[in-house]
């Protein structure tokens, strides 16, 4: 799915990483608070955390308390006149045109679509929405959750309530996890971590700690609740705007559809247990198997509506 070229990118829903790009170096994240994941990634959570939220896909009702995430602020000091937060590490993107061209303007543009896709749409369900960042680094980052390393993939920190992803995990995604390398593909990753971040929101995010593995696990039943929300995006993606209203992307085509599907097949359970040990062990899926991520992922594509994406209210989810 292309951007419109004249659309502007707002740089402020994005920062760099550990200062910038090119740190390097490994990193991992500490005590093995490792539950489900994002495409190759992991949802952190730690297990004290108390999560607040609202009743739509069932998730509990009531006040966050003293546990819940705070929203996050910027300091006047981080930002322009025009009101974004200016980082020279994002200079080259600027439009549309640049997002089409470039991976790291890509996730920014996407970023962008997501915010205001989910800006627009909890009102309708009587919650309000917090915008959530999403840290672009190379090599290494410090996250709320701990140090992260390339190799852990994308992944969405509710301790911070930020996404982290290394632009260069799209050249992984498609020469090691197989999917086919189209703009969609790409951007159906950083719409699942924002899938994430409202099951966060919703109170719902923390059950899949409750039931970590197998293929009608909770872990399981968020990831895939997250491919679904994904597809909603897809499904309004053309009617996000940036701030003078000119909409960010084109229309979306069925090579586009495909382009995503082959995103959420290549990171199933079953994909990736076959490639890495030779055989499929449904006890130990956390996120799904193949035909789930794509079949959810559809059915949010082809509803777009969030209600259509209740993963827990159903017996089997395979």
């Amino acid at each position: 799915m292309s951007f419109n070229e004249n659309a502007r990118l707002d740089t402020s829903q994005v920062e760099s990483g550990g200062g910038g790009f090119g740190r390097g170096g490994g990193g991992s994240f500490p005590g093995g608070i490792q539950i489900g994941g994002g495409i190759g990634g992991l949802i952190l959570l730690v297990l004290m955390l108390i999560f607040g939220g609202g009743s739509i896909l069932g998730g509990d009702s009531g006040d966050t308390g003293s546990g819940g995430l705070p929203s996050q602020q910027l300091q006047p000091d981080q930002v322009s006149a025009a009101g974004q937060v200016q980082d020279s590490a994002f200079a080259q993107c600027q439009t549309g045109a640049d997002a089409n061209k470039d991976d790291v303007c890509l996730i920014i543009a996407t970023v962008n679509s997501a915010n205001d896709y989910w800006a627009k749409t909890l009102p309708k369900y009587n919650m309000n929405y917090e915008m959530a960042r999403t840290v672009i680094y190379e090599g290494q980052v410090q996250s709320g959750c701990g140090t992260a390393s390339a190799q852990v993939g994308p992944f969405y920190c509710p301790l911070d309530s930020k996404v982290y992803i290394d632009a260069s995990f799209f050249q992984e995604l498609q020469s090691k996890f197989g999917a086919d390398g189209g703009q969609l593909a790409k951007e159906y990753v950083i719409a699942h971590e924002y899938g994430h971040h409202v099951q966060n929101l919703l109170g719902i995010l923390n059950r899949a700690q409750q039931d970590p593995q197998g293929p009608n696990s909770g872990a399981v039943r968020i990831e895939l609740m997250a491919d679904c929300l994904a597809g909603t995006w897809v499904k309004h993606a053309t009617e996000t705007t940036d701030a003078s209203g000119t909409p960010l992307l084109q229309p979306i085509t069925e090579d586009d559809i495909d382009s995503a599907l082959s995103a959420a097949a290549a990171v199933g359970d079953d994909r990736i247990q076959e490639k890495v040990q030779g055989r499929v062990t449904p006890e130990n899926w956390t996120h799904g198997s193949a035909e789930a991520r794509m079949s959810w992922f559809l059915q949010g594509w082809r509803t777009g509506d969030i209600n259509q994406c209740n993963t827990f209210g159903v017996e089997s989810v395979s």
